[in-house]
């Protein structure tokens, strides 16, 4: 049983938080297209970016800022224009806007991070920024959670939102979270934007940490299209509002925050497989007995992202040479004599050998269902 329930509310549930999403004019649809996430009192950041060498000027921004001051109080993101492939004129945009939310939350630029998602190669619409930031910051609210989730996606079906509360002693602490993506998603921290909120007040080199574990379980999982985008970006933040125990170390409160941290990583990153462009169901790939965490999240990561392995799973074919095909070759040494897959409740290998089965009832199931592939190998 988990320690924790779901809420409502998604990035505005945690305590001392707003949040608001408003149309400024940045997508030629007239779609919502700007959003802002404020904390009301200093917050503890952390951040996980692409690893691509081509970054927007929206990253390089954030990890600046990360690296001078491990804290912020607000979260700007915008929909249409991904600033980068902009140069040193982008560079500029991004320290504007930065400094134009700054100036209407009466608070220093560095407390600013931003975010961005859109179109390569396309400036910044400053002067949309300039009219549409004091309109943006005037929207803020409690219950401003759904709009700035609707805000920040793009090529979206759906938005992506969840907040979760545990227990510290008799004190609830929340966190929320939002994201976007659907296409360019094959994350290395795609577009892949995620943005949490948490009300508890932790130390920033342990939330740090928490963050990266959390995205290596769940965004740095996922893959849709096998492209990494220039703006991926994970930001939370941790304001202690909560008044609940600081947590600076490890230990069992801290694996409880991770844990519950992790879980809302996670349903967002299948939030995003869901509704990847072109997706029509969401494979999820189980490994068990690999020697190491890292090793298991490498051979999953080269199921989920073969091409050949996605064609038999549309095609409801259960295919499981290919399964083995892309464990084989994910560079992790395992004895293939005790290989063992399964589809569902299919066994289809045992101990290296290929099992007599029900393909019809296997096919079957692959349609009544989101396919769900795992393999494992040595215990």
């Amino acid at each position: 049983m988990t320690a924790w329930q779901p809420v409502n509310g998604n990035i505005t549930a945690p305590k001392g938080y707003q949040a608001a999403g408003i149309t400024a004019g940045l997508k030629p649809s007239g779609a919502p297209d700007l959003a802002l996430i404020y904390s009301e009192t200093d917050a503890i950041a952390a951040g996980v970016f692409t690893q691509s060498q081509v970054r927007a000027a929206c990253v390089d921004y954030c990890r600046q800022r990360l690296q001078a001051k491990t804290s912020a109080r607000a979260v700007l993101c915008n929909a249409g224009q991904a600033n980068a492939g902009t140069g040193k004129q982008g560079e500029q945009d991004a320290q504007e806007t930065a400094m134009l939310l700054a100036q209407n939350l009466n608070i220093p630029s560095e407390e600013v991070l931003l975010a961005s998602t859109g179109v390569i190669g396309q400036r910044m619409k400053m002067d949309t920024f300039r009219t549409g930031i004091p309109d943006l910051v005037g929207a803020l609210s409690s219950d401003g959670g759904d709009a700035a989730a609707g805000a920040i996606v793009t090529t979206d079906l759906v938005t992506k939102s969840i907040a979760l509360e545990m227990k510290v002693g008799d004190r609830p602490v929340r966190i929320g979270g939002i994201a976007k993506g659907s296409g360019m998603i094959h994350p290395n921290m795609a577009t892949m934007l995620g943005f949490v909120t948490c009300d508890a007040l932790v130390s920033s080199t342990l939330w740090q940490a928490m963050l990266q574990r959390a995205a290596d379980r769940s965004f740095n999982q996922i893959t849709v299209d096998g492209d990494t985008s220039t703006n991926d970006a994970l930001i939370a933040l941790a304001n202690g509002q909560s008044r609940t125990p600081a947590i600076t170390e490890p230990g069992p409160i801290a694996d409880q925050l991770e844990a519950m941290l992790t879980a809302v990583c996670q349903h967002l990153a299948k939030a995003i497989a869901r509704d990847g462009e072109g997706a029509t169901c969401l494979l999820e790939v189980q490994v068990t007995g690999a020697p190491s965490e890292a090793a298991a999240r490498q051979v999953a990561k080269t199921i989920a992202g073969s091409s050949l392995v996605k064609s038999a799973i549309f095609g409801r074919d259960p295919n499981w040479g290919r399964i083995a095909g892309a464990a084989g070759r994910a560079g992790v040494k395992f004895d293939q004599e005790q290989l063992q897959i399964k589809l569902g409740d299919f066994m289809l290998m045992d101990a290296g050998q290929p099992l007599e089965f029900d393909r019809a009832a296997a096919s079957t199931y692959m349609k009544e269902i989101a396919a769900k592939s795992s393999s494992t190998g040595p215990n």
